[in-house]
């Protein structure tokens, strides 16, 4: 399968100079680039029924955790913005049972989407994971499943949507909240977020759009889902230097197991 089977290449062209340098600024002044028609039809329907047909390997976790993503501090009150707890639930299938005739598995190998991603978030090469697990997941939220509020530890994301729920699911974000480079938590600015004196920038995002987004200073979340029709989202995880595995902690905790 070619490149231009999967990707809308004539909406999009990965390989033009000047469409690579729109993105790169639209990602660089907004924090987030939302590709909307990114996939062929027929790929987004592959896709779809590919998850719908795989969803019963999905490892559910349900967890709380700090918009920060660290472990509580004991020197710190309960009630302190650190120490608040959001909840997020999700379903996931990993790297090693996403279909090997997948393509998924061909868009995230194509070496001209790998040079438009470099190109755009400024990486001179992205690497898979080491383990096999975290290069490709695909995330399941049916009613009730949500995404609490965080930051993420990585310098950016790469999502598809595949299916939107009936209701909810909604992607928010406040972009630039913390400089995490500094060391500024900004406890104020997470604490007005929290206790909803700021308002987020919601992405209206439909099925066929690749994101691509800076989370580590931007706070963001995904809201509780509704309905009974399930939220399907893809994630592409690269590095920037090979040999990076995600801890084990962190697998055995999204995944419900290290290998």
């Amino acid at each position: 399968m070619s490149l231009e089977t999967i990707v809308d290449l004539q909406r999009h062209p990965l390989s033009d100079g000047s469409f690579r340098a729109a993105s790169k600024q639209a990602l660089d002044q907004n924090g987030v680039l939302a590709l909307s028609g990114f996939l062929q039809p027929a790929t987004l329907a592959a896709l779809v029924a590919e998850a719908k047909r795989n969803e019963d390997q999905a490892f559910f976790a349900s967890s709380t955790h700090n918009v920060y993503l660290t472990p509580p501090d004991q020197r710190l009150a309960s009630d302190h913005v650190f120490n608040r707890q959001v909840i997020s639930t999700k379903g996931c299938i990993c790297d090693d049972q996403v279909e090997e005739l997948s393509p998924l598995r061909q868009l995230y190998n194509a070496p001209a989407f790998q040079a438009f991603l470099c190109a755009v978030l400024g990486e001179v090469a992205l690497h898979p994971y080491a383990d096999p697990l975290s290069s490709i997941n695909i995330h399941y939220a049916p009613a009730g499943k949500e995404l609490g509020w965080h930051f993420d530890n990585s310098e950016f994301a790469i999502t598809l949507l595949l299916q939107k729920p009936t209701g909810g699911g909604a992607y928010e974000y406040i972009k630039d909240l913390r400089d995490a480079e500094q060391g500024e938590m900004n406890f104020a600015g997470v604490e007005a977020a929290l206790d909803g004196r700021l308002e987020p920038v919601g992405l209206d995002i439909q099925p066929g759009t690749l994101v691509l987004f800076r989370g580590r200073n931007a706070l963001h979340r995904v809201t509780p889902t509704q309905g009974d029709i399930t939220r399907y989202l893809v994630v592409l995880a690269y590095n920037g230097e090979p040999g990076v595995e995600l801890s084990e902690s962190a697998r055995q905790t999204f995944y419900g197991r290290v290998r």
